[in-house]
């Protein structure tokens, strides 16, 4: 990845006023840039294949909205022609999204207050979707099938080569009975979510937090969103402070706290189940993180297991 490819892709956005800066180049290739109007941005090259136009699209009106509303996440900035999105040199999707100048929640470290926060965060951006509904269509769906079904979004979890026979075949049975549950759930709560609520995708400017990177956003259990806030502070000892904090932030806005306290682990193993996928496509084989990862998803589905009574 180099500045000069960064310098090029921003050419509709009518080129750089300074040399781009790499900021992190994982599931998109970000660069903090200043456009010619002096305004501090965000240049994000999009990982090849992930995502298709009308998706990133979809998520890019979104956000436009829920900025125009005053919800605290990156404003998409328009190329010259008025279009969100734009092709860099390389065939890879660009956009241009407004630069937030603030540290990520996770330097901090998981507080409770920092959780209480942060279910706050989420239950408005939930409201404030709710209240706007923007158009779904092209987004991915982070539902039971996509997550539970025979060719989940991040990949076939179960088969993770690093899972021992008997683990496999717990997260298979763990698979049947969280798509059981899934379904069986009375009015889900579905909708737009973010789908990666990680500290680090959250912005903390002391007053106010804000809520970067909806490169994950889909359709789905909107539990999903708190779930993922949490799982990897799951092996904490202070773990249920965390959660019953997140959760009072959650329902102090949107209600139904008990129900959302209830439903919790489910979504906590979801996304350590997805998150076991996701690994194989994003690293390298020798990586301790497919390890850690496989330990963590057998870990959360026997814990859910034994809560469920299943």
């Amino acid at each position: 990845m180099t500045a000069a490819l960064a310098e090029a892709a921003l050419g509709p956005w009518g080129g750089a006023a300074a040399p781009p800066r790499l900021v992190v180049d994982r599931e998109n290739a970000v660069y903090e840039v200043r456009l010619h109007s002096g305004e501090r941005a965000a240049l994000r090259l999009h990982r090849a294949g992930y995502r298709s136009p009308a998706a990133i699209e979809a998520e890019m009106a979104w956000t436009v909205a829920l900025a125009e509303e005053g919800f605290p996440c990156p404003r998409p900035v328009a190329a010259e022609d008025g279009a969100l999105l734009a092709r860099a040199p390389d065939g890879r999707a660009a956009s241009v999204v407004g630069w937030i100048d603030a540290p990520p929640l996770a330097e901090g470290g998981p507080t409770v207050d920092a959780f209480r926060r942060l279910g706050g965060l989420i239950a408005r951006l939930h409201d404030e979707t709710d209240r706007l509904a923007p158009e779904t269509r092209a987004l991915p769906s982070w539902t039971g099938e996509s997550l539970l079904g025979d060719s989940p979004v991040w990949g076939r979890f179960w088969e993770h080569p690093h899972l021992t026979p008997e683990e496999a075949r717990l997260l298979q049975i763990v698979r049947e009975e969280a798509r059981a549950r899934l379904d069986a759930l009375p009015a889900p709560d579905l909708g737009p979510i973010h789908g990666d609520v990680l500290l680090d995708n959250v912005l903390d400017q002391g007053s106010r937090l804000w809520l970067i990177d909806f490169d994950d956003c889909g359709v789905g259990h909107r539990g999903y969103d708190l779930g993922t806030a949490l799982v990897g502070h799951a092996a904490r000892p202070d773990y249920p402070d965390l959660a019953a904090a997140l959760v009072a932030g959650y329902a102090s806005r949107r209600g139904n706290g008990a129900r959302v306290a209830a439903e919790l682990s489910l979504f906590v193993m979801l996304r350590a189940l997805a998150s076991c996928g996701w690994v194989l496509s994003r690293t390298e084989p020798g990586d301790p993180r497919r390890r850690a990862y496989a330990d963590r998803a057998v870990r959360l589905a026997e814990r859910w297991l034994a809560r469920a009574g299943a």
